[in-house]
């Protein structure tokens, strides 16, 4: 592999640890990565026959790019940065994950239907921008004995998730908005917990289970994460659930309910893996980096 074509893109505005640990596993790799930012890509019809002008890159393809982040910003914004990803994967650049993927995973009730049309368990879950909808599902629920959860549809590290004990609870929707609701899984006292499993190239390489005093048991919401042996069920379903999104890696979270069913509630196509890699001892990184090497090689 040449020089040039040895050249990782990382889609980052905040490198932070997750990326200082890629940049040291591409170059064991023999893969030089650098940073970029998906804000600061253009279109430019004039600057090469692929009309792409990469910040830092110029006009030259990378030989592969892993996404460790999309900014937030406008509808158009948002869709022009994802537009670079699908384009780079048009072109032949392996990109880790998709754009596809990452769409399919961002929005959750993208993933509710993927989930349930690839058989994958997942809690009762009714998204809607219908006042009288949601509060039909949470009535229902409630008069069968559920708790219901409400999540915004695009959030992420647990921020916004609310508990619905009471109608009243759910309170209004404001214009535009839509309510994601589902069936709250587990334990109505503490401590509480979830599983999260970090699959790989279709491989399910490490799980750790988050412990919380809280129900919302996040690592950013200040859960503990403590390494958990992956059973066969536990790598089947979080396996199955990363294939539904069509992920390259995912981190796939799944509770556990009373009677011992597991449910995936969520497949984050940009995951974190801080936390797992300290819980378990396993170089996440490394492992990454192996699979956008062999798909670099594979190219």
């Amino acid at each position: 592999m040449s020089a040039a074509a040895a050249r990782v893109v990382i889609f980052t505005d905040d490198p932070g640890w997750h990326g200082r640990r890629l940049v040291a596993a591409c170059s064991t790799r023999g893969l030089a990565a650098s940073y970029c930012s998906l804000a600061a890509c253009a279109v430019d019809l004039d600057v090469a026959p692929h009309g792409l002008d990469l910040d830092a890159g110029g006009a030259t393809l990378p030989a592969a790019a892993f996404v460790r982040g999309v900014p937030g910003g406008s509808l158009e914004a948002i869709t022009l940065r994802l537009d670079f990803l699908h384009h780079l994967a048009a072109l032949g650049v392996p990109v880790m994950n998709s754009a596809s993927a990452i769409e399919r995973t961002v929005d959750k009730a993208r993933t509710s239907l993927l989930l349930r049309q690839h058989g994958v368990p997942t809690p009762p879950t009714v998204v809607s921008e219908s006042l009288a909808r949601a509060e039909r599902f949470v009535a229902q629920a409630l008069g069968a004995g559920h708790v219901v959860v409400k999540k915004p549809m695009f959030g992420s590290q647990g921020r916004g998730l609310r508990l619905i004990k009471a109608c009243a609870d759910l309170g209004f929707l404001m214009p535009g908005e839509v309510a994601y609701l589902q069936h709250y899984i587990g334990p109505l006292a503490g401590p509480y917990q979830d599983t999260r499993v970090m699959v790989i190239g279709g491989r399910a390489v490490a799980a750790m289970d988050r412990i919380s005093t809280q129900w919302i048991t996040n690592r950013a919401q200040g859960a503990q994460c403590r390494a958990r042996p992956l059973d066969a069920e536990l790598q089947r379903l979080a396996c199955a659930a990363s294939a539904a999104v069509g992920a390259d890696y995912a981190g796939v979270d799944l509770l556990r309910a009373v009677d011992g069913r597991w449910y995936v509630t969520e497949v984050n196509g940009i995951p974190a893996w801080q936390g797992l890699e300290q819980a378990c001892g396993i170089d996440i990184a490394a492992l990454l980096v192996e699979r956008l090497h062999s798909r670099v090689s594979a190219s």
